[in-house]
């Protein structure tokens, strides 16, 4: 439920009733915004009555859930969350765009892309390290060497860094390297997984599941910050349907959604969304005209040889064709690419 406070109430009251909250068994979250005063108060709220609360000093009224997600939803937070980065703001004014090799495959392939994504524009940097296959036979990744690259090219290039995190063995370790944890599609709903994230500082990018609807998808970022990490980053990425002439069909209609019922930042993945390089210009267009707050773009230097979705991954000079559209496109809908 939500503690509503008078806008005037002294930080005395707040705390106060935060303790109060507390009494009862709940967690109190207090939420200043511009004009109001909130406390989320989570937990198993069903045996509480919300009554007792409202004969402390401050308390204007009590809202009670209706949505089965809580610090996630639009009226937990009076503003949007914008997650900051290493300097870079995720769904503030400016877009921002993730981009680099779906797999991290050696130091010069990734020295290689990072230092042109950085010239046209991109500014986080994207591989993969540990890489979750549908087939055993194929490249896994190179394990803790891929993060020592990534962290070569956070230091080089001054890009942060994302990569994913595909269990909570190796989830420490990826998080001493990387500035972002990905949790991918077929963990979208690894509960313990996102538990554990929850309790890491590093940012987190959770990718919406193959067939995960938009409320799984919001619960699993739910499981991430009741554990008390705030810095969470949603990404469409496109879900299983009958069509086949995309590897996924990306729903753009996610991203309106979303930000009707959340406040967290969302970008899309056109990548994965249609496994088809020719289709990753267009969809990344219709995307920031959707509303989203940024992109996650595969770049490889030499597709044709990538030992990880060669399909889906467009070259440095299709990026720098692709940024140059964007910062026509983020114009028209009054977002900026710096």
């Amino acid at each position: 439920m939500l503690v509503v406070m008078d806008s005037n109430s002294s930080p005395d009251m707040v705390t106060h009733v935060c303790r109060e909250i507390e009494k009862l068994g709940l967690a109190a979250n207090p939420m200043r915004g511009t004009h109001t005063i909130a406390i989320e108060a989570s937990g198993n709220a069903t045996l509480v009555d919300p009554q007792c609360l409202l004969n402390h000093p401050g308390v204007k009224e009590i809202v009670q859930d209706a949505e089965p997600y809580r610090l996630v939803k639009r009226q937990s937070s009076p503003e949007r969350t914008v997650v900051a980065v290493s300097g870079v703001e995720i769904g503030g004014k400016n877009l921002v765009v993730m981009a680099g090799p779906c797999a991290v495959e050696s130091r010069e392939q990734c020295f290689a892309i990072a230092e042109r994504t950085a010239k046209a524009g991109a500014k986080i940097f994207r591989g993969g390290a540990f890489k979750p296959r549908t087939s055993p036979y194929s490249f896994q990744g190179l394990g803790e060497n891929g993060l020592k690259v990534l962290a070569e090219v956070r230091e080089r290039f001054g890009l942060a860094v994302v990569t994913e995190a595909m269990d909570t063995e190796t989830l420490d370790l990826v998080a001493d390297y990387t500035d972002i944890i990905q949790i991918g599609s077929r963990n979208m709903q690894n509960f313990s997984l996102l538990k554990r994230v929850g309790r890491k500082n590093n940012a987190v990018l959770l990718k919406r599941g193959m067939s995960a609807t938009i409320e799984e998808f919001l619960l699993a970022a739910e499981y991430i910050m009741a554990e008390g990490n705030h810095r969470v980053i949603l990404c469409e990425r496109g879900v299983r349907t009958f069509a086949e002439h995309t590897r996924n069909t990306l729903d753009l209609s996610a991203v309106p959604a979303v930000k009707q019922l959340s406040h967290l930042p969302i970008i899309v993945d056109p990548s994965h969304g249609t496994g088809r390089n020719d289709l990753i210009l267009p969809m990344s267009r219709a995307a920031v005209a959707a509303g989203a707050d940024g992109l996650l773009i595969e770049v490889h230097h030499d597709p044709a040889r990538a030992l990880s979705d060669a399909a889906q991954s467009i070259t440095p000079d299709a990026f720098d064709e692709l940024m140059h559209q964007l910062r026509r496109i983020g114009h028209a809908v009054g977002r900026a690419l710096p």
